[in-house]
């Protein structure tokens, strides 16, 4: 079977592939997107049960269409946030392909190669936009092979309920740490590990406002704003976890042991799980045969544009492929750049 034809192919349909596909169908070119998701939503219907946006609706929004605002909490749910894909998805009648695992990309006489676990696909040009909630990371410690209790990453965590009563270790600093120490907390006996002190926000400031500050310091020229996209915002969650008095952090254990943790001066605590909130990797085993992904797991940028090989773009994956294109509402300026540039590349105008 001969390979489908197209002038771009996007690989991934959660918020980034579809911010792109936005500014696609607009361009005069063919295009696809391979969306390994048996549904829409992309990763957010990975998230767990409680979770939360710290931006209100209309500042969480992709390009073209504001995310309706939800009655009562100013806060998207989990699922309004897949409701509001799934349904932008239909708006602009994007071609998505689903399920689709991509296996590799490769260079052809005309383009690329992209094989999949449904066929083949040629296409001038590609953009990965498959994010990182695949690769979860979780940092080692001495004795981790040896602990027998649960371990789990944030990705896996749905709900409480399977902890009731244990002693919980939550490991990280971040808005993920604090939702899940919140919710955990409420039926466990909770341990919040970090490396430094948390950042609270004032109550009244929020995702949007962060995101304002961050926006006018980087038109600005600074790379190190007073207050920082991943300073914890107080979502009645985490409000209700400072008036519970839980939400307080203690610096990283030495060891684990087979029952526990180690800590550094020396006394042990028997701990019966440990919820990693540690983070992500960008999910880019598929580049791998095009021999631009570095030991580290990045691809060199220039913006959204791989700098080694013409005809590739890499959108969402954080900072350094473009400014706060992780988000929801940062990830329309980097989509439209892309377009705009892939439209050059292949000839065409704006």
């Amino acid at each position: 079977m001969q390979p489908a034809l197209v002038d771009v192919l996007v690989i991934g349909a959660g918020q980034s592939g579809l911010a792109v596909g936005y500014f696609l169908r607009r361009s005069g070119l063919s295009f696809v997107l391979l969306d390994a998701q048996p549904a829409p939503g992309g990763a957010w219907q990975h998230g767990w049960d409680s979770l939360r946006l710290f931006s209100p609706a209309d500042a969480s929004s992709l390009p073209g269409w504001l995310m309706p605002r939800p009655t009562g909490d100013p806060y998207p749910t989990r699922d309004a946030v897949v409701e509001y894909l799934r349904h932008y998805e239909q708006r602009y009648q994007l071609p998505v392909e689903r399920p689709v695992r991509v296996a590799s990309v490769q260079q052809a006489d005309s383009g690329f190669l992209v094989r999949t676990d449904q066929g083949e696909w040629q296409a001038r040009a590609v953009v990965s936009a498959t994010g990182t909630w695949s690769q979860p990371y979780l940092p080692a410690y001495p004795g981790q092979a040896d602990f027998q209790g649960i371990q789990l990453h944030s990705a896996e965590y749905r709900n409480a309920a399977p902890f009731a009563g244990q002693q919980v270790l939550i490991v990280g600093g971040g808005n993920s740490g604090a939702q899940i120490l919140a919710d955990v907390s409420r039926v466990a006996h909770t341990t919040w590990v970090t490396e430094q002190e948390p950042r609270f926000l004032p109550d009244d400031v929020d995702g949007r406002v962060l995101f304002t500050q961050a926006t006018q310091l980087y038109h600005a020229g600074h790379t190190a704003p007073a207050a920082s996209l991943g300073d914890i915002v107080m979502v009645d969650t985490v409000k209700d976890a400072r008036q519970r008095g839980v939400l307080r952090s203690v610096r990283p254990f030495g060891r684990f042991t087979s029952t526990g943790v180690r800590w550094p001066d020396g006394h042990e605590q028997p701990v019966d799980a440990v919820i990693w909130c540690t983070g992500f990797r960008p999910a880019l085993s598929h580049l791998r045969p095009l021999g631009v992904v570095q030991p580290e797991g990045r691809v060199p940028t220039e913006g959204t544009r791989a700098t080694s090989l013409p005809g590739l773009w890499l959108v969402g994956y954080g900072s350094w492929t473009g400014f706060a294109s992780a988000t929801l509402i940062g990830v329309g300026r980097s989509a439209k750049s892309t377009v705009s540039e892939i439209q050059t590349y292949l000839g065409l105008t704006d």
